[in-house]
């Protein structure tokens, strides 16, 4: 079941029209960003409590889900990294016609390396990105529930 609540698109047009697409269509539209496959991420605002959406580069292994907090190499995280941290267990995945829900974990140690590996291989641009910012570019595992 998708994430409940108030929804709140974002105040960037492109990420807005992303999402509408992608959800208008189940995924057979809006489903790139520069020619990789995207996911869409719903979590919920840590001070609002609306629901939040962001699509991300696609990630998958095994049936779980990467969150990867790149921002393009900014120097701070965005926004959604926060709500997760205050709201791992509402986040709800939709690769395709079928959104379900999931619990996210940050990750650290040899498994975040692991899965940093698989980013990159996904969206060879995160490695830059890490170079381009001091900050250690969060990830956030999604498992389903």
């Amino acid at each position: 079941m998708p994430l409940q609540g108030e929804y709140e698109p974002s105040t960037q047009k492109w990420v807005r029209d992303q999402v509408e697409l992608y959800e208008r269509t189940g995924g057979r539209e809006g489903d790139t960003i520069v020619g990789r496959p995207v996911v869409v991420f719903s979590t919920r605002g840590a001070k609002t409590g609306k629901v939040r959406k962001q699509p991300l580069m696609r990630v998958e292994h095994d049936g779980a889900y990467l969150m990867v907090g790149s921002q393009g190499g900014k120097p701070t995280d965005p926004a959604w990294v926060h709500n997760l941290r205050a709201h791992p267990d509402q986040v709800t995945v939709q690769d395709g016609p079928e959104p379900w829900d999931g619990v996210a974990r940050e990750l650290d140690g040899p498994e975040r390396e692991e899965w940093w590996e698989r980013a990159v291989a996904a969206f060879p641009n995160y490695a830059d990105y890490q170079q381009k910012t001091e900050r250690r570019i969060p990830i956030f595992l999604v498992e389903r529930r």
